[in-house]
């Protein structure tokens, strides 16, 4: 149980470690942020694509052998995070990574079936969720002092440790047996990872390349069209033709890659939108705090770890807390709930947030937000569980592994493009109001192509021009208030797509575990 506790842990781990890593890849590999985003996109864009197809070589090849294998890729990952010369390498690595983690998502609970059985099994499922939390809390905590005291690179060395650990561990579980019988529908595989694929670049370069028109950022263009929102309707395309192509093979009696009778009711599908856009939504915040603290402000990661503490501890004690309400409220209830905190708290944190993380009401803003997030992570799993058969429990453990990636590499893309954006206009907008900045001096600041940077890089830029003492303040004030209203827009706009969140909440089960589920509640 340690070794696929710490399993947990190590995928966990490495997604946490990657935001407080943020300011140290930037300056080490001399990118904008929005850059090392994509690093931070891959791991959840490969995991979800191929998550499904990872179920099944399980089920061929053996779970414990094939195991083994993807937790050494995993180290391999590791290493070439520590030893990365170029941000190249780093999206390498984290492909690796997802690569691992495509199979080890499924392989944890196919393992503890094989190896657990009664009130063992139960404790065993419920501790990957705990696991999960921990790994949140110690990832910022720890990763923060190192990327402070010694660097970020010394992070990726704990995750080398824990996949050493794991797969010592590992020849401790009970050996299986592959079965070559098993099929993999190749065609189903290749449209679901296309689609997601295909999804999660589009929105990852909807500022890079244009949200419509194409810039000059752009490695091509459609009659002018950006190649972004053409990548996303086409991941949309790829997405609808992989169930119309599921459905019709079930129908002719073949095995699906996934069966969609997990998702054969309104409460299924209830759940799957809620976990999206809980998991979008915290992706996003993870990216947008530490973007803010380390990038803008120039503070340390220990700074990123301190000010997200809050959020990350209440996270881990919701999660492991909040089935103690299933007995008194239904799933209905709690989700509600749960969805009206998380709108509340983003629209708060809109409102009181400045410059310092650490005043009581931007801590109250992320107490509530991570309550209503632990609730709600913990709830729609386990409502996709208790709905299915026990025989559906890896395909529900695919369409878990595929949703929260998916989700956490477009929240991630979507914070990044939307802050971006948000940031330009009020840029442009406050430059052309100036009179103090002449147009010869916007034409050598290049200020339509705006990103994310500090007070003391803008004014490292600012003096290689022929601007005066007065124009560089006036720059840095106009930049310094520019930023500060993207953020607060940015947290506006996730608290209205939390909001909307409470419709699919709706459609949750009204009863509670032990009562008789009302037929007509589908």
């Amino acid at each position: 149980m340690v070794g696929l506790f710490l399993a947990q842990v190590l995928m966990s781990f490495n997604v946490a470690a990657l935001p407080v890593s943020l300011g140290g890849m930037v300056q080490d590999f001399g990118v904008p942020p929005t850059t090392v985003s994509t690093v931070i996109v891959t791991y959840g864009l490969v995991v979800a694509a191929l998550v499904m197809v990872g179920a099944k070589l399980g089920q061929r090849i053996g779970w414990v052998v094939i195991f083994r294998v993807v937790v050494a890729l995993f180290a391999a990952s590791a290493l070439m995070m520590i030893f990365a010369p170029t941000v190249g390498w780093a999206i390498a690595a984290q492909a690796f990574a997802g690569a691992s983690a495509a199979i080890i998502v499924p392989s944890l609970v196919a393992l503890i079936a094989e190896n657990y059985h009664g009130s063992q099994q139960a404790t065993a499922i419920g501790s990957l969720g705990s696991a999960r939390a921990l790994s949140g809390v110690s990832a910022f905590l720890i990763g923060g002092t190192l990327g402070t005291l010694v660097g970020w690179r010394p992070v990726f060395g704990i995750v080398l440790a824990l996949a050493v650990a794991v797969f010592g561990f590992s020849f401790k579980l009970r050996s299986d047996r592959g079965n070559p019988e098993v099929k993999i529908d190749v065609v189903a595989a290749a449209l679901i990872g296309g689609g997601i694929v295909s999804l999660t670049i589009g929105f990852n370069n909807l500022n890079a390349w244009g949200p419509l028109a194409a810039t000059e950022g752009a490695p091509f263009d459609v009659l002018g069209v950006s190649p972004a929102p053409l990548l996303i309707l086409i991941g949309v395309v790829l997405g609808q033709a992989f169930f119309m192509w599921t459905r019709k093979r079930t129908k002719d009696g073949k095995v699906p890659l996934v069966s969609l009778a997990v998702l054969g009711s309104s409460r299924e599908r209830a759940a799957v939108y809620a976990m999206f856009i809980v998991v979008s939504l915290e992706a996003a915040l993870n990216f947008t705090v530490p973007l803010y603290i380390q990038i803008v402000q120039g503070r340390t990661p220990f700074d990123t770890s301190l000010a997200m503490m809050p959020f990350n501890l209440t996270v881990f004690i919701t999660a492991t807390l909040v089935v103690r309400f299933y007995k008194r409220y239904s799933p209905r209830t709690i989700a509600v709930f749960s969805f009206i905190l998380t709108t509340a708290a983003l629209a708060w944190l809109a409102l009181v947030v400045n410059n310092n993380w650490e005043t009581l009401p931007t801590i109250l803003g992320l107490f509530v937000f991570g309550v209503g997030q632990g609730a709600l992570v913990t709830l729609v799993f386990n409502v996709l569980v208790t709905a299915a058969p026990k025989e559906l429990a890896g395909d529900v453990g695919s369409i878990r592994g595929t949703t929260q990636n998916l989700a956490s590499a477009v929240g991630t893309a979507l914070a990044g493009a939307l802050l971006v954006t948000i940031l330009s206009l009020n840029v442009g907008q406050a430059v052309m109001n100036n009179v103090d900045l002449p147009e010869s001096l916007r034409q050598q600041v290049n200020l339509d192509n705006v990103n994310f940077v500090s007070n003391d890089n803008l004014r490292a830029v600012l003096n290689d021009t022929d601007a005066t003492e007065a124009q560089v303040e006036t720059a840095v004030a106009i930049n310094t208030d520019a930023r500060l209203r993207a953020l607060k827009t940015g947290l506006l706009i996730l608290a209205g797509v939390s909001a909307v969140a409470i419709l699919p909440a709706t459609r949750l089960p009204k009863y509670r575990p032990h009562e008789i589920p009302d037929p007509s509640d589908r």
